[in-house]
Order: C-alpha cells, then sequence, then structure tokens
C-alpha cells in the first residue's frame, strides 16, 4: 500500500510539473516554443493526467471502499452447518484455494491452504499479486472473528476493510446469510495448516491505474445487507441460486449470457444456446464429466468440477434454470 501511494504522489508531482511546463511553453514569446512545447508538454500533461486521476480512483476504492464494519455474529457450528458448508466450500472455494503442487497450481484437494497466485498464473502478473489465502485455522483466518469472514464473503473485503479484487468481483455477496455461516462454520472446523508464503492480493500502481479505469470487468452490484435464499428444488429461482454458489454466474454474467473480454480475461460464452438442445440427462452426464455430448471436452478454462460435486438436484435446478426464458 505504501509503495503505490508514493508512486501515485510522485506521478501527481510530475503532473503539477508537465501542468507548469505548459503553461509556461504557451506564454513563451517565440511561435515555435508555442507550438512545440506547448503539445509536447501538453500532451505528456494529459497522459500523466490520466495515468493519476485512475490511479487514485483505483487506490480509493481499493484502500476505502466504504465497507459497513463486520456484524457482531458469533456462528454456532453446528454439525448441520458444518455439512452444508464442506458442500458449498467444495463445489465454491476448492479450486482456488486447495493445496498447489510443485508449479504452484491449485489441486482440488485438501487442505485449503492456498498459495495459488492466479494473476501470475493466468499471465497478468504485472498487476501484482492476487493469492488465494489459507483458509484453515492456521492462516489468517485464525486473527479473523466470525463476523469479519463474514464480510469478507458479503463484501469482498479483508479485516482492514481494502478491498480483495477477485472476491469482490465474484457474486458470493449474494450468499444467503444461512450458508455464508455455514461455510464459517465448515471452515472452523478445519485442522489448522501452516503456511508460509505471501496471501491475499498485493497489487501494484499498475493494477489500481487499471482498476480505476474499469478494466477489470464491469463492478459486482451493491452488496445486501440481507440474503435469503429461495425454497430449494428443482425451479428457475433455486436453479440461479445454485449458479450464485456454483460461480457459474460470477463467469458468465449475471444472468449467464456470456460476458465480453476484459484487459486480463477472455470473453466467456453464453451457455444457453447449447443446453437449450440438451437433455437434463445429458446436461447432467456433461457436468459431471466435462465433455459435451458430441465428445468434445470443455475449454481448459471452464472448471466443470464445481458443477460435478453439486447433488443431482441442484444440478437438475441449474438446468432448469439455464433453460427458463430471460427475465
Amino acid at each position: 500500500m505504501l509503495i503505490t501511494i508514493l508512486v501515485f504522489l510522485v506521478l501527481l508531482a510530475l503532473t503539477l510539473g508537465a501542468g507548469w511546463l505548459t503553461w509556461r511553453a504557451v506564454r513563451a514569446k517565440r511561435l515555435w516554443v508555442k507550438i512545440a512545447g506547448g503539445l509536447g508538454a501538453g500532451l505528456g500533461t494529459l497522459v500523466l493526467a490520466a495515468v493519476t486521476f485512475f490511479g487514485g480512483k483505483g487506490l480509493a476504492a481499493f484502500y476505502f471502499p466504504g465497507a459497513p464494519a463486520a456484524p457482531s455474529l458469533v456462528v454456532a457450528g453446528t454439525p448441520e452447518q458444518v455439512a452444508r458448508g464442506e458442500y458449498l466450500v467444495t463445489i465454491a472455494c476448492r479450486g482456488c484455494h486447495s493445496a498447489v503442487d510443485a508449479q504452484g497450481m491449485p489441486t482440488g484437494e485438501l487442505p485449503l491452504s492456498g498459495g495459488f497466485n492466479l494473476s501470475v498464473a493466468e499471465g497478468f502478473g504485472f498487476i501484482g499479486d492476487m493469492t488465494a489465502e489459507n483458509l484453515t485455522p492456521g492462516g489468517k483466518l485464525a486473527g479473523y472473528s466470525d463476523g469479519d469472514i463474514f464480510r469478507v464473503l458479503r463484501h469482498g473485503v479483508n479485516q482492514d476493510g481494502h478491498v480483495l479484487a477477485l472476491m469482490a468481483s465474484l457474486p458470493y455477496n449474494q450468499l444467503s446469510d444461512a450458508d455464508t455461516q455455514a461455510i464459517i462454520a465448515y471452515l472452523r472446523s478445519l485442522p489448522p495448516v501452516a503456511t508460509t508464503g505471501q496471501t491475499g492480493d498485493n497489487l501494484n500502481y499498475i493494477g489500481a491505474a487499471m482498476f480505476g479505469a474499469g478494466m477489470f470487468g464491469p463492478a459486482r452490484p451493491p452488496s445486501p445487507e440481507t440474503v435469503t435464499a429461495p425454497p430449494a428444488g428443482i425451479t428457475a429461482e433455486y436453479g440461479r441460486y445454485v449458479a450464485t454458489f456454483g460461480e457459474c454466474r460470477g463467469c458468465h454474467g449475471p444472468d449467464m449470457t456470456g460476458t465480453a473480454a476484459t484487459s486480463v480475461s477472455p470473453a466467456i460464452p453464453n451457455p444457453r444456446p447449447l443446453v437449450d438442445t440438451l437433455t437434463a440427462d445429458q446436461f447432467v452426464a456433461m457436468m459431471r464429466s466435462g465433455v459435451r455430448p458430441d465428445g468434445v471436452a470443455f475449454a481448459e478454462g471452464m472448471p466443470w468440477q464445481n458443477a460435478a460435486a453439486m447433488t443431482d438436484d441442484d444440478l437438475a435446478a441449474l438446468y432448469t434454470y439455464i433453460k427458463a426464458p430471460l427475465p
């Protein structure tokens, strides 16, 4: 944080200096100085001003997001909560927060010790590090209250109130209060695993400027204060909720109609045309295997393993939702 703020202050000073040079150039007596100096210094001022403005905007969004305080919350940790939390974490969290292999890639296996540096793995390490947290009680969460963890999931901010760039882009703020507490109960039940590497977000000024310029895609809708899940069942309404905790809507868009490419991610296709051609049994088989009915495997970036861990009823609800007419 300190280095990025220092970079911002240096750029601000350079912008002011370039502006002063522009003013001096346009007031010069010689015409060629007015033209060449004014254009050159003016262009430099505009570039520096843009980089400074968007960087400052990104820094403000990261470090002063205005998220509410963590609620006063103590999760009971009942066996039912732990079981539900394990189901949700298996689907929603293990893909990024599982143990990593020798190359630093997530294995999908326990323990949830984190260490996967998403920004480096996806080729945009120039913005800084985005490293999955250790979710066992041996990591940072040991110092988090239940309310702190609730705030991470609902508002995408850490204990200091700073934005977690990836978490803040995912739809987990639409998880019900009960399911959010179930996740907390399960994480608290895990055996502690100590890790030594740095985890969490450590974005540099480039990342802040890109964030401020909206180059990471549209902002997530404001987080509601309270969320209640729809009744479980094979319905489009509950299927939409399944697509929320299954992270389908985070990639394929709020209405599951695909998303455009951003500076750090490729375009994600609309799954509805394909699903419209499938029966429910074909859809379930496809999501369990990662292979389309025509024998073509999903693209490498498609985390079908999330859906493969779902119950039959949840997959049926997801199918019903994707097949349903758009609102």
